[in-house]
């Protein structure tokens, strides 16, 4: 059954705005617990923009679903993995300029390195991910480097949904998704765990989560978009419900 892995970084996004103590991200993950995400994310950026150290290793503390450790593969980063222990570990490209993370990591254009990088964390007992972009080299790289499991990033599909009028059968839209099922396909054919996510919301979400063997969907902005006005607890709940409906339709 397709699981919903709850991103909580634009929580902490707001209480930065005032450099204080709310809203807190840990409350918001219980909350999102409780609304029946299986996991939690949060991306700690090299400059802290948002999640700051003391929320990661709380979290580790007091959170009872899997903590999924979004991350550069920087010699600092896989230090705090390794102390921390999330139960994954995802690797993304960074960049100090970019409001989000933009595009997936190159997998194929630094193997060697990353390989090094997923040998540590894998000795620290965490399962390691990548977020990449819906092209088979990458699939290809990540199974040599021992990447255990696939984030595609969807992206390119949701900017296509809402730039071609918020419909699933627009061309456009069809020749994404099909991109993503071709990877979600390479993926498992190597052994590895089909997992998407970026920019999904809760008109776009059901096509992916309908395609064949996905096992997990990370989301964050559209939940906590949500939960202004519904609270974090429904918003969960309504998203969780949709992916469902669609993995079951």
């Amino acid at each position: 059954m397709i699981e919903l892995g709850v991103n909580i970084d634009h929580v902490a996004t707001v209480r930065e705005a005032r450099k204080g103590h709310e809203p807190d991200p840990v409350w918001a993950a219980v909350e999102a617990h409780l609304g029946g995400a299986d996991g939690i994310t949060v991306h700690l950026r090299e400059d802290r923009r948002h999640i700051q150290d003391r929320d990661v290793q709380r979290l580790r503390e007091l959170t009872h679903i899997k903590l999924n450790l979004e991350m550069a593969a920087t010699d600092e980063m896989v230090g705090i993995a390794c102390s921390l222990k999330p139960e994954m570990a995802m690797l993304v490209p960074e960049g100090r300029h970019e409001i989000t993370t933009e595009g997936g990591l190159d997998v194929a254009g630094q193997q060697a390195r990353l390989r090094d990088v997923i040998a540590r964390l894998a000795g620290a007992g965490i399962m390691t991910s990548a977020f990449i972009d819906a092209e088979l080299p990458q699939v290809e790289a990540a199974a040599k480097a021992g990447v255990r499991v696939c984030e595609i990033h969807t992206g390119p599909y949701a900017h296509a949904f809402f730039n071609h009028g918020r419909d699933a059968e627009s061309p456009a839209v069809v020749a994404e998704l099909e991109k993503i099922r071709k990877a979600g396909a390479a993926i498992r054919a190597a052994g590895m765990r089909f997992n998407a996510g970026h920019a999904l919301n809760y008109f776009n979400v059901q096509p992916v989560a309908a395609l064949p063997g996905i096992r997990e969907l990370h989301i964050g902005h559209a939940i906590v978009s949500r939960a202004i006005f519904v609270g974090m607890r429904e918003a969960v709940a309504e998203m969780k419900r949709l992916m469902r409906e669609a993995q079951c339709g």
